[in-house]
């Protein structure tokens, strides 16, 4: 029901794993919309698509401007109705400082949050007019990370506001599964990108972008609900929310520093 996609809209998609997935459906026959802040980098991207026989068309804007990405989704779904809108764009701003904490928790919300219910509302909205009832090959797909499974104090902001849009999704698709639209979430650890390299901490379990890319593409064609990776990672975070609250003080502390970057 859902492993064929064939028009398919991106968010984030000018750099890192928003790229690669772009990349990755890229084929003849298949259509794409994707959006990101650098129109540079967009377009590089929309190109490479292309040249793999696909049809790319750019939206140079950001998630936070909800008018402006209603009506281009709206637009996008009058020239070809989408089959997938995957909400990637996103921000990692790790300050735990008390000085920076608060512009952290407001920039971070206000694009990994409210950019997320300016992406998949609007989608839902033109999935859910579709008929025949219940509609056919229709899917969202929510970028959340596995720092959203746990209070993580290197990066507060980042790790809350990944949480809440987990939670969200998986709402979500017990509200809309009797329409037939699908409601994924994507938990991905560590990826090889250019936010990962600007990360002066050692990251573990790093995987590149294209092969993050396989491993969702495949988790959204069996519909499931939600696409956690790397195995290893997944050991580890069930690991760390169920240690008692004494070894989780002693662990969870603040290490090496991130900063403001579009999100792989």
């Amino acid at each position: 029901m859902f492993s064929a996609p064939k028009s398919i809209l991106i968010t984030g998609a000018s750099s890192g794993l928003g790229a690669a997935l772009a990349l990755h459906y890229a084929a003849p026959g298949i259509t794409l919309f994707i959006t990101g802040r650098d129109r540079q980098r967009l377009q590089t991207v929309a190109h490479q698509c292309t040249a793999a026989g696909a049809s790319a068309t750019c939206w140079v804007g950001d998630v936070t401007d909800a008018e402006g990405l209603k009506q281009w989704i709206s637009a996008c779904d009058a020239e070809s109705p989408l089959n997938l809108v995957i909400a990637n764009a996103g921000v990692a701003l790790g300050a735990s400082e008390v000085n920076g904490l608060h512009q952290a928790a407001v920039d971070s919300f206000n694009i990994n949050v409210h950019g997320v219910f300016n992406t998949v509302h609007p989608a839902l909205e033109v999935m859910s007019t579709r008929r025949p009832y219940p509609v056919i090959n229709a899917q969202v797909a929510i970028m959340s990370s596995i720092m959203g499974y746990a209070g993580v104090a290197r990066s507060p902001a980042y790790s809350s506001s990944k949480a809440a849009v987990k939670h969200y999704g998986e709402a979500l698709r017990g509200s809309f599964r009797a329409m037939g639209i699908g409601v994924s979430v994507i938990c991905p650890g560590y990826i090889r990108s250019a936010m990962t390299a600007s990360d002066t901490a050692t990251l573990p379990f790093l995987i590149s972008a294209p092969k993050a890319a396989a491993i969702i593409a495949k988790g959204l064609a069996r519909n499931k609900p939600r696409i956690t990776f790397p195995w290893q990672m997944i050991l580890i975070t069930r690991l760390a929310i169920n240690l008692p609250g004494f070894m989780v003080d002693r662990i969870n502390r603040p290490w090496g520093t991130t900063r403001l970057e579009d999100q792989p």
